[in-house]
């Protein structure tokens, strides 16, 4: 059994961003353009009136006041509201693939490594753009890496959960190094035209390097002292895209085919899930909640991320404990939490503590306990 550490991680930044003030003024056109065709409808009693949002509405609820997105201009039309992101042909290299291999190279650059280190590429997100060529194998190919690759997908916990996965084969000696890619275009499963939902989410894709301890050279290196996941059922988050659609003459561009959620109900009840598995890992591990010095969490909204670290900790946490990137960034997903992880890790000194953890649908929780070298 090999020591393991995760020796690089990268990110893949879009180059257009969002504010809440833009996103708005497209949301609430939508909204006037709508009332103002159903307003008969809308006076008899037969169809609701949309209602606005506000900038304020959208950082009150969510911490949220940016997000950078792939394409902007296909969003914030208020006769589209989706990206604008024309299909490639199959010679072409895919837009996950493009993201996925600029957040490697600079894993691979933090990491001190190249292709030909690397034994296995896993692509862990939330959607896949299809169903086969993996998205891995191709990304492996753009990379030049030798060995295999695999996609896997439990949501908004999909990098953790492949970062599990890494580390397994790396302790076993199937690999010397894997890359873990997580490319997310959440902008494609939003629904602009909700008003609880249509802040969410934005774009995004990371890349981390797991490797064995022995083997790594890079300046900034962290043992991976243990792993744990938990996933239990729930349809409080929800997703009903996938290919059986087409077989049926029903609700085949019904809302539920975009992002959907009771966003009270997985507050309510991820929480307290996601503070018990930490702590039940941390003390497997024979450690305090005390010890830790850094919790990077999934990205998704502020006030969980607040009551989570509370839970653990019996207070309110400082931004230097858990550091936010939701504000720019908005939910990612999966990357969410390795983007808080790439963000903030080089000020820690040795010896330092940190839990890397991500939760969503599924339920699916992840956890990662991190000493920094």
């Amino acid at each position: 059994m090999h020591n393991v550490v995760i020796s690089g991680t990268g990110l893949f930044t879009p180059a257009n961003s969002i504010s809440n003030e833009e996103l708005v003024q497209s949301f609430n056109s939508y909204v006037a353009r709508f009332n103002d065709e159903h307003a008969a409808a809308i006076e008899r009693g037969e169809v609701e009136a949309l209602s606005e949002s506000s900038a304020a509405f959208i950082e009150k609820a969510s911490g949220i006041k940016s997000r950078f997105v792939m394409d902007k201009a296909g969003i914030l039309d208020p006769q589209r509201m989706k990206p604008n992101l024309p299909e490639r042909t199959n010679d072409q290299w895919s837009i996950l693939c493009e993201m996925g291999v600029a957040a490697a190279h600079q894993a691979l650059e933090r990491a001190g490594r190249t292709a030909a280190d690397i034994d296995g590429v896993i692509v862990a997100c939330s959607n896949l753009q299809r169903a086969y060529p993996a998205i891995s194998i191709e990304i492996q190919a753009a990379l030049g890496v030798q060995g295999y690759g695999f996609d896997m997908n439990v949501a908004c916990s999909s990098a953790t959960f492949g970062i599990q996965a890494a580390c397994n084969s790396v302790q076993l000696g199937q690999a010397r190094a894997i890359l873990v890619i997580s490319p997310e275009i959440c902008t494609a499963h939003l629904n602009f035209r909700d008003r609880d939902s249509h802040f969410i989410f934005g774009d995004g894709a990371t890349a981390v390097v797991v490797e064995r301890a022995d083997l790594a050279t890079s300046a900034q290196q962290f043992d991976v002292l243990g792993t744990k996941l938990l996933t239990q059922f729930s349809n409080n988050i929800r997703n009903n895209f996938g290919f059986l659609n087409r077989t049926s003459d029903d609700g085949q561009d019904a809302p539920d085919k975009l992002f959907v959620q009771e966003g009270r109900k997985v507050f309510r009840e991820v929480c307290p899930m996601v503070a018990e598995l930490i702590a039940a890992h941390l003390q497997e591990a024979g450690l305090n909640v005390s010890d830790v010095q850094r919790f990077w969490l999934h990205q998704a909204n502020l006030s969980m991320n607040h009551l989570i670290v509370k839970k653990l900790l019996g207070r309110e946490a400082t931004v230097e404990e858990a550091p936010v990137i939701l504000d720019t960034y908005a939910n990612t997903s999966s990357a969410g939490s390795v983007i808080a992880f790439h963000s903030y890790q080089d000020d820690l000194p040795s010896g330092a503590l940190g839990v890397l953890s991500s939760f969503g649908a599924g339920y699916s929780i992840g956890s990662v306990i991190l000493r920094k070298r």
